[in-house]
């Protein structure tokens, strides 16, 4: 299994078939959500401030994405 299939599998709901190095990716994640999330969050704005908000939705909805995975691994 390569690395691709790996990360799709940790966010497939089934960690049956995850390895033991994606399980401690989730750990890391888990405990880091409020900085992951703020991290994300200062991103976007980034990319928004760069772009002139020209894809703003697009960037707020690729935030939404990320902020809802974290902490739900």
């Amino acid at each position: 299994m390569g690395l691709i299939d790996s990360i799709k599998n940790a966010f497939d709901g089934d960690d049956s078939n995850d390895s033991s190095l994606v399980n401690k990716a989730k750990d890391v994640v888990n405990a880091q959500e409020d900085k992951i999330d703020a991290g994300v969050e200062k991103a976007g704005d980034f990319i928004d401030e760069k772009t002139g908000g020209k894809f703003e939705a697009q960037v707020d909805q690729g935030q939404s994405f990320i902020q809802d995975k974290t902490g739900n691994l």
